[in-house]
């Protein structure tokens, strides 16, 4: 047997770091490109809950079946055969290697690659077959609950759409499907897995590929993700994971009652959010700019899920002076209240997104993330003299803890990134802005 050495790509501990590998010869298809790289280190599980996948559902000749649901997966019927993967965009041998009869063998990479794969027996090619979507069916996974992921998201997902002409499923949390049905008359929208097989939808359709759209922790993960999601916007990682163009797409949010529900001039705010990082911790921060909106002449109306929300015996509650539009409200209601605001103003959560998704101005006061983490808006406050943009800090990992803190959990500088962001900063940036719509 003739060995050949190749220079290949480490992705474990050692990742970034080229290597040496040595592996049998096998024939070169034709058909494939020049490529260079290879691991066979890069086998990676073939199955998850997500994805919920048994044996791959699409077939090939001589026995082959194959899918992308969960990375590229093959099985192969016969010893020996050898199956190679290649991402045609990068020209990067990411598999090679033979396989053991009825072995099932799957790409380490699960978010969108488009593969080239090929499976020789010796001098013989078997199989060739590169990605390619078009007209058939795809599963997406949204891996979040958050509104504020599934407005940043949904976008990338239609691009994905359009640029493969294939068919796209969007499992989502049921109570966000009122949002993005109507604006995204293309895209399915489903609350529940595929059955148990994983690989036919509930229209007994075969699904070609699987992906899951969120973060996974660790962030260092390679694997599901292609970049670390604190170095880019909550948008461009969406669009990197699905291979799109990273650019800001604004959601298509459409309303279904566009009647305006209050006569008077209002603003809407939301105080509440999903962990005390989140929030404007300055104790007279939503006082004074209430009181400031108040004096200008605005009602100003408090959107929040919750009217209290935080830890047992240390809630946030609802800005005093605001009315309280709070309770249990369907989202399309609170969009609609939205779009006849002059603006919103607001944290980096999810109502700032669904403000942002229908056209209104979106003042988002946020210290424990950069302002390229979420949309741009030009009425960002930070105050970069504090401790600020710690969820965007490669040496930390946000997790679930809602007190969550990780440079001063234990001493006087608790939340510094949001107490020393003061109204008079907040109501500056808002008289800009409404200095800015009376011009227009």
């Amino acid at each position: 047997m003739r060995f050949a050495w190749r220079v290949g790509l480490a992705y474990g501990s050692h990742a970034n770091k080229v290597r040496t590998v040595h592996t049998s010869a096998h024939p070169e298809s034709r058909s494939s490109p020049e490529v260079s790289g290879f691991s066979d280190t890069q086998r990676g599980s073939h199955a998850a809950s997500f994805a919920r996948v048994d044996a791959p559902c699409l077939e090939g000749p001589e026995g082959i079946r194959y899918d992308f649901n969960y990375g590229c997966r093959v099985h192969v019927p016969v010893a020996g055969w050898r199956v190679r993967m290649v991402d045609l965009d990068t020209q990067n041998l990411v598999f090679d290697a033979a396989l053991a009869a009825g072995e099932i063998v799957a790409s380490r990479r699960k978010y969108f690659v488009r593969f080239l794969l090929e499976v020789f027996d010796g001098p013989r090619q078997v199989f060739s077959h590169a990605f390619d979507a078009a007209e058939k069916h795809v599963w997406m996974t949204i891996g979040s609950g958050a509104l504020g992921d599934a407005i940043a998201w949904v976008p990338a997902i239609e691009a994905f759409r359009r640029r493969h002409g294939c068919s796209v499923t969007v499992q989502m949390r049921p109570w966000l499907h009122e949002l993005f049905e109507a604006g995204y008359p293309a895209l399915r929208f489903v609350s529940e897995m595929p059955g148990d097989s994983g690989t036919l939808d509930d229209c007994g359709k075969p699904i070609y590929a699987t992906y899951r759209v969120g973060c996974f922790s660790p962030y260092a993960d390679r694997d599901h993700q292609p970049t670390d999601p604190r170095v880019s916007s909550l948008q461009d990682f969406a669009s990197y994971l699905l291979g799109v163009p990273p650019v800001e797409r604004r959601t298509n949010v459409v309303m279904a009652d566009h009647s305006r529900a209050v006569a008077q001039p209002y603003v809407c705010i939301a105080a509440q959010a999903s962990a005390q990082c989140k929030y404007w911790n300055n104790p007279d921060g939503w006082r004074g700019l209430v009181a400031h909106l108040k004096a200008r002449g605005y009602r100003v109306l408090c959107i929040d899920r919750d009217r209290e929300y935080g830890l047992p015996g240390a809630p946030n509650t609802m800005p005093e002076g605001a009315e309280d539009f709070t309770g249990a409200r369907p989202l399309q209601e609170r969009a609609s209240l939205l779009a006849h605001a002059d603006f919103f103003v607001g944290l980096s959560s999810g109502l700032s997104w669904l403000a942002w998704a229908v056209g209104v101005p979106v003042v988002m006061i946020s210290g424990f993330s950069h302002p390229k983490n979420e949309f741009h808006t030009p009425w960002r406050v930070i105050n970069f003299h504090g401790c600020n943009s710690c969820y965007n800090d490669t040496t930390v990992e946000f997790d679930s803890d809602f007190g969550w803190c990780p440079r001063h959990a234990g001493d006087a500088l608790r939340y510094q990134c949001t107490t020393v962001i003061t109204a008079g900063q907040v109501i500056s940036v808002v008289d800009e802005l409404i200095a800015a719509r009376g011009a227009s």
